[in-house]
Parts: C-alpha cells; structure tokens; sequence
C-alpha cells in the first residue's frame, strides 16, 4: 500500500497523494482550488489559515522520508507552492489582484499609473499633510484616514469582484491600494523621523 502511494507521488509529478488524508492536489490547480476555497474576494482569514495548517501538515517532507528523497523533493515543492498560495490568499490586497488576473485584467501597476482625478487629489492632500506633520497626533489623524481609504477600497473590491464581476474596475482599486499601502509605510518612516 505505501509502495503504490509513493510511486504514484514520485512518478505523477503534477499529483501529490498523501497517505494519511485522501487529499489529491494537482499543480496546475489555482489558489483558492488548491485550499478548497470558493473563488471570490470575501473569505474568512480563519478558514485561509486553518486549511493552510492542514495543508502544511499533509505536505511535510519529513513525513515522507520512507519514501525516499524523491519524494521528499516533491513534497517540498508542494510545501513552497502552498506557502506561496497562502501568502496571496491571506492578503486582501494581493488576494484582489490574483482574482482579477485569474479572469484576465492584469494590474500592470508598473505602466499604468491612470487613476481618477479625485484620488490623485487626495494623494496630493495626504503627502503635503505628511510633509507638514510635526508631531505624532497629526501622523494618527492621517494614518486613521488612510485606513478609512483602504478599508473603503477593499469593500469596492469586494463588490466589484463579488457581485460585479467588473475585474478591471477592481484592478484599478487594487492600484490604489498599492499606492495608500505604500504611503501607510511613507506615515511610518515620517514617525520614525520624528522619534530621532
């Protein structure tokens, strides 16, 4: 029996079959297929990351050391393609942009920078307010606001990829969370200077 198991999980090479689980995973499969997730933006973080311990549990090549390096070989391919499955699953941010690029609307936020004047307003506001800020509780007001945009960008997403279906609407949310995320970590920088 544990022959038979092995070969096939040394010589599929596209399916793992596990011997204490009847779980098959096969490499061509997408995230939210491989964590047996719907695929949709809403998803509770305690589902993502329950199933990512099993799934890390299952896959742990010192589980399959009877089988030999080979197999321990491929199952720590399947360990890193889980963890890498997971770290997209987990964020939102990331987690909108796999969606919209699994149904063909890339983000391209490195050649297309377009946003909508009121946004590209509103970055103007923040990074004068963030050059102007001298003292902590003017950085709490700020990083409070950008939070409220951020949180206000990921319910947009949630509908547009949700109940929409409009992928390259949600790319252009996901392109300005990059941009209030990269700026959330300008907020912190700008604290730290502060501190010195």
């Amino acid at each position: 029996m544990q022959r038979q198991t092995a070969n096939a999980f040394c010589a599929g090479g596209f399916f793992l079959v596990f011997l204490h689980a009847p779980l098959r995973m096969n490499l061509q499969s997408d995230d939210f297929e491989l964590f047996g997730l719907a695929c949709r933006f809403a998803q509770e973080r305690s589902a993502i990351d329950a199933r990512w311990k099993e799934l890390q549990r299952e896959a742990h090549p010192d589980k399959f050391a009877a089988q030999g390096a080979a197999a321990q070989r491929v199952a720590m391919q399947w360990s890193v393609r889980i963890n890498e499955a997971y770290q997209r699953l987990k964020d939102p941010m990331r987690r909108a942009a796999y969606l919209c690029e699994l149904h063909g609307a890339p983000i391209r936020a490195e050649d297309n920078t377009a946003m909508p004047a009121a946004f590209l307003m509103q970055q103007m506001e923040w990074r004068e307010a963030l050059e102007d800020a001298r003292a902590d509780s003017e950085l709490d007001a700020l990083d409070d606001e950008v939070e409220q945009a951020r949180r206000a960008a990921l319910s947009q997403c949630e509908q547009l990829i949700d109940q929409q279906q409009d992928y390259a609407g949600a790319a252009r949310q996901v392109r300005a969370l990059m941009f209030i995320a990269r700026f959330a970590d300008d907020i912190e920088r700008r604290r730290e200077q502060l501190g010195q």
